[in-house]
């Protein structure tokens, strides 16, 4: 891989930069693939099988000789309790555990976000959090895992790109978790309100080199002075939804000190920002700097850690906020019929405030509610809270939604898929499984739900979502 030479030469002088092993990684291409497994969805015994090579249920089960399986190269990511690095790459498409959101496929450094948070927000109670620029869905969902976490607000600035934010929200399962598809400046209505915002920003992604060509092709001086400008106005707009004392989390994929330093110091001198210090324990090989105005950032390099390029930087906001002011919305709560048919889908359905929002009935938890009021009185949330489903003719069709939640009652009508059965349903194609009980019924793979479908006499109806089905067969060709 040939790298800019303006490239290289603006690198020269940063903490841990290495000319030599740093062309070296490139040229060697990307590292395996990561993922980040969902402590609310594994089953008993699945963490522990993990933590000696993934248990034989993932990946579609493939032999231990097969390529992408893990193996002893398959190890933990040190800084992310549920992280592991493979050495090769799956493919993540033809495992229904995928489907099922029993983990996430995330670059491994951009899980030090999991580190970073135990250190600064550790001691939080019911927080409330923004991620600002959330697509695809990563370190949203690596959020959504933290028990301190009482609300999370999933935004993305750029509306294409929220269809694939949601899909991943809703396969992780929290019904705690929001999605928005709003301008920063838009959340200045919401002054003093997050405890916690994490700011992930649009970057030049030389920090990913190695995966996409096409963003070595896209680099230049200017984007990055671009890019450095914007990450100041995202950054600008947004803080006052940010309480006095709370944290920001700011980070990028991007080695460019105009994109990481250079904005830590913009933080310092020009928004009351105060840098918090994040110990490392040797041999994670993060690379710690310190900018002109003492901001302590972590860098990450492919020759010294097991995952691309990436920058962290956390800060305490010392200025004061504005007052929130009070707004609600109104909802229609469902009928003592409807709340008792509602109240049969849900484990802990007492924990929940029910509503009906256009056609559909939907739950968030009873104790945020008041968090819920002052977000949706403000925004068109894209998701609004645990989609359940919708009446019609007195009849309950539950939603795609509710069927992934991490709160569907464990004891609704379910069948156990095979392997060959989960993939052909996940391409919505028909399944041959007659008997039973006419209505609706939960079809799971391994313990954990795909999705539901509905028995009739001769048949039984795949209501996967057509948006999300598998459009390859084992093959890999497109149908």
């Amino acid at each position: 891989m040939e790298l800019p030479v303006a490239f290289l030469s603006s690198l020269e002088g940063i903490p841990g930069y290495d000319r030599e092993a740093f062309l070296a990684a490139h040229e060697h291409g990307a590292a395996g693939a990561s993922l980040r497994l969902n402590a609310d969805k594994l089953q008993p015994g699945w963490l522990e099988e993990a933590n000696r090579g993934l248990p034989p249920v993932f990946f579609g089960g493939q032999s231990t000789a097969a390529p992408g399986r893990a193996d002893a190269s398959d190890v933990p990511v040190p800084w992310c309790s549920q992280g592991f690095s493979l050495h090769q790459r799956p493919a993540f498409v033809f495992d229904p555990l995928f489907h099922a959101g029993a983990y996430y496929v995330q670059e491994a450094s951009s899980m030090f976000l999991d580190y970073a948070w135990t250190v600064a927000c550790g001691d939080l109670e019911q927080a409330r959090v923004l991620d600002l620029c959330a697509a695809p869905g990563g370190k949203s969902t690596l959020l959504a895992a933290k028990k301190n976490i009482a609300l999370l607000l999933s935004n993305e600035l750029i509306r294409s790109r929220v269809p694939v934010l949601y899909e991943n929200v809703v396969k992780w399962g929290m019904p705690t978790m929001l999605v928005s598809n709003q301008d920063p400046k838009d959340f200045q209505t919401l002054p003093g309100f997050f405890d916690v915002m994490v700011v992930d920003a649009p970057c030049s992604g030389s920090g990913l080199f190695r995966k996409d060509a096409e963003a070595v092709a896209q680099w230049s001086p200017q984007n990055v002075i671009h890019c450095s400008q914007r990450q100041q106005r995202i950054l600008a707009d947004a803080l006052p939804c940010l309480r006095e004392d709370g944290i920001l989390i700011y980070a990028t994929c991007s080695y460019s000190r105009e994109e990481d330093e250079a904005v830590c110091d913009w933080l310092m001198e020009s928004m009351a920002m105060e840098s918090i210090r994040l110990p490392i324990p040797e041999g994670w090989g993060v690379v710690e700097s310190i900018s002109e105005q003492h901001a302590y950032g972590y860098r990450f390099y492919p020759y010294l850690v097991r995952g691309e390029g990436f920058f962290l930087a956390v800060f305490r906001k010392k200025s004061a906020t504005d007052s929130l002011p009070a707004r609600s919305v109104a909802v229609e709560k469902p009928g003592p019929v409807e709340s008792a048919t509602l109240r049969s889908w849900l484990r802990e359905p007492g924990s929940f405030r029910m509503f009906k929002m256009t056609d559909a009935m939907l739950a968030f938890p009873e104790e945020q509610w008041e968090g819920w009021q002052a977000i949706a009185a403000r925004f068109r949330l894209r998701r609004s809270g645990l989609r359940m489903g919708a009446f019609a003719h007195g009849d309950f069709n539950p939603d795609h939604e509710l069927a992934m939640s991490t709160f569907l009652e464990p004891g609704v009508d379910s069948i156990s898929l095979s392997l060959d059965q989960s993939l052909r349903y996940l391409r919505r194609e028909t399944l041959d499984i007659q008997g039973g009980v006419k209505g609706w019924i939960c079809l799971r793979y391994e313990g954990l739900s795909l999705g539901f479908g509905k028995r009739l006499p001769n048949r039984l109806n795949n209501y996967y979502p057509s948006e999300w089905r598998i459009r390859m067969d084992n093959r890999g060709a497109i149908i």
